[in-house]
């Protein structure tokens, strides 16, 4: 209770994020780098480390390794069983959190500067020494598969488990990191060894800082905390391209309204085009100003309560997708209505109102992101992730502003393929097959 309200308390305070405020490059002895913003005025700091990888480093035949060895992480460690650490980590008034993803692993710890070394020695041996017992191993496999039940009634990941398997079959990417039921049940101990061995690598991590400490601090505590671990993992995972054609793929299911995921290829993130395609993927059917597809199919027509489009830049593959519900006896009139409009745009393209609309709410929402450390944190890394210089919170307004309604229509032209688009629908859809 006493860890939530102080990190409530300080998030509410925080000053956001000033273009005169530097973000520092430190590399530490061991020659591991970190990306630090020192704010002193409160005793309190965020620490986020992100390791390349993710679930997409499960071992043939072992999927799920890596999701549930990522969960077991706090449940023991060092000579403190799950009950033991819990106990030490909220006498600390400290929190961590460790998920995972596709590509990669997250670490997140916020911890008063009075704990800092307490704090850090108990996230070391977190990192360091899981204990991976039995009793917590079957305990949270338990839960997963409670979750993969779960999956197998939910309309939207039944959608995308039939998207991702037709778009990139035996690759990572085209299955659940969970796992199946069959997997996971024959995980043992020793493969969640080899999991954190494989995930938690000290080449592949990324570190941002936020708070009451000075780089000298955080390069101390970036060689405490990953010093150990090893230098180097096995391969990543080959690039996969995206791999279904243009169609529809109906998956029956007993619903009132079908579920819809569509997509096709998409854009890179270090592509010059990316900020123009950016820009027009919140014209299309992104969240913010009123969008074309939201304007078409629910405003005008009442076919869903809301749909969106993503640009979703992975690390071995790209793609631009969409999604939205739709009642049965409606949804093929949605589905031919959103196609149309994704031709219609990449054929005429948008007009400088709607670029004007999405630039102003584009740089006006961005400020409001840094308001704490913890966010700012999170900032920081992903801007490593993505290979991101430190002064891009200065100008990622600038580049935004930058576009022109030439440059975006250029791209919605070869970006947008309606031709290629694929909807996965669940349901009973009418008129549909």
């Amino acid at each position: 209770m006493l860890s939530r309200f102080i990190v409530a308390l300080f998030i509410l305070f925080a000053a956001p994020l000033r273009a005169e405020v530097a973000i520092q490059e430190v590399t530490s002895e061991q020659g591991i780098g970190a990306w630090l913003v020192e704010e002193h005025s409160i005793p309190f700091v965020a620490l986020e480390i992100h390791f390349e990888g993710g679930s997409a480093l499960d071992a043939p035949g072992k999927r799920g390794a890596i999701n549930l060895m990522t969960a077991l992480i706090e449940e023991g460690s060092g000579d403190m069983d799950a009950q033991t650490f819990q106990t030490a980590r909220e006498s600390l008034a400290a929190s961590f959190s460790f998920r995972v993803y596709d590509d990669g692993m997250s670490v997140s710890a916020r911890f008063l500067t009075e704990n800092r070394d307490a704090a850090v020695a108990l996230l070391r041996q977190a990192l360091i020494s899981p204990r991976f017992d039995q009793d917590a191993i079957d305990r949270v496999r338990g839960q997963v598969l409670t979750a993969i039940a779960a999956e197998e009634k939910n309309p939207n990941r039944i959608a995308g488990r039939a998207f991702y398997s037709a778009a990139f079959g035996d690759h990572p990417y085209g299955s659940s990191q969970n796992g199946t039921v069959e997997s996971v049940n024959a995980l043992t101990r020793d493969d969640m060894v080899a999991a954190h061995a494989a995930t938690l690598v000290r080449s592949r991590a990324k570190v941002s800082a936020v708070g009451d400490i000075s780089a000298a601090e955080l390069s101390l505590i970036v060689d405490q905390l990953l010093g150990d671990l090893p230098a180097e993992g096995p391969d990543l995972p080959a690039r996969v391209e995206f791999g279904l054609e243009a169609g529809v793929t109906v998956v029956g299911y007993d619903i009132p309204q079908s579920v819809v995921l569509f997509g096709h290829s998409g854009m890179t993130r270090d592509d010059p085009d990316f900020f123009a395609a950016y820009i027009l993927n919140t014209i299309l059917g992104g969240v913010g100003p009123r969008s074309v597809l939201m304007e078409e199919l629910r405003e005008k027509r009442g076919l869903t309560y809301g749909i969106y489009t993503y640009l979703v830049p992975r690390d071995h593959t790209e793609m631009v997708l969409g999604s939205f519900a739709s009642s049965n006896d409606r949804v093929a009139e949605a589905v031919s209505l959103a196609r149309s409009e994704w031709e219609r745009i990449a054929t005429d393209g948008v007009t400088q109102e709607q670029l004007d609309e999405a630039k102003t709410y584009l740089t006006g929402e961005y400020p409001l992101r840094f308001d704490g450390n913890a966010d700012i944190a999170g900032i920081m890394v992903g801007m490593q992730v993505q290979g991101l210089p430190t002064d891009y919170v200065v100008n990622r307004n600038d580049y935004i502003n930058a576009v022109t309604l030439d440059e975006i229509n250029r791209v919605a032209a070869y970006l947008l393929k309606p031709d290629e688009l694929h909807f996965t629908v669940v349901g009973r859809p009418v008129g549909l097959e």
